[in-house]
């Protein structure tokens, strides 16, 4: 009797809250991140906030030690999201490309430059530019080679959110059609996703937007965004 009274506890306890693990971008800190992550938990989600040292090695190591010690924290969870804006939904890529995760829910990208950004290819030469963003800055060009490019379409459940707002006219002219001042509209997508949305604001500023995260946290419950206006 003591062990179907235990089944019925362990049947009727309620699930552990899905996890939101978020992967701030190039040059940033999980500070960033801060009230998307606040927006989230206000929602009833767990979410890890992770903070990673994006001038300092390669996208490959990035990955291989920011996500894995995100990963430890939701251990407890059924399921795992990810919610990245810029290099880090190129984390995200990579580290999904080489791992089997069995708990992933959904992927939200903000701004992703998954084909690359013609700023690294104007720019990348030019001195200062490896000091201000690192190797894995000058991994995200839009050649056939550069590191987003190799890693093939997206197999997972994924929502792509593209700013078309630019508080940098300098660099939005080496940039083609519309763009959020770092990467192009046509840019941020990626085969395979599931759905895709642009929201009328700049690169640097997406993840802190109040649209891009009611967006967010529709994605991440119903696996489509909202594409009429309440």
């Amino acid at each position: 009797m003591r062990a179907v009274l235990l089944l019925m506890a362990l049947l009727a306890a309620p699930a552990q809250a899905d996890c939101v693990i978020l992967l701030h971008g190039l040059a940033r800190t999980a500070g960033s991140m801060e009230p998307l992550a606040a927006f989230l938990s206000e929602r009833d989600y767990r979410v890890v906030n992770v903070d990673y040292p994006s001038r300092h090695y390669r996208i490959e190591e990035l990955a291989d030690v920011a996500v894995p010690a995100a990963l430890d924290d939701c251990e407890e969870a059924t399921r795992v999201h990810f919610v990245t804006h810029s290099m880090g939904g190129i984390l995200v890529r990579q580290f999904l490309a080489h791992h089997q995760l069995n708990s992933l829910g959904r992927v939200v990208m903000l701004g992703p430059p998954n084909q690359g950004s013609e700023v690294v290819d104007k720019l990348g030469t030019m001195p200062g530019f490896e000091w201000l963003n690192g190797e894995a800055g000058l991994q995200l060009g839009t050649g056939a080679d550069s590191l987003p490019r190799t890693l093939g379409p997206a197999d997972f459940d994924l929502g792509i959110i593209a700013g078309t707002a630019s508080i940098n006219p300098m660099l939005s002219t080496v940039i083609p059609g519309d763009d959020d001042g770092k990467v192009s509209v046509e840019r941020a997508r990626l085969e395979g996703m599931n759905d895709f949305i642009t929201v009328p604001a700049t690169h640097t500023f997406l993840m802190q937007n109040r649209e891009v995260m009611r967006q967010v946290a529709h994605y991440l419950e119903h696996g489509t965004f909202l594409h009429q206006p309440d």
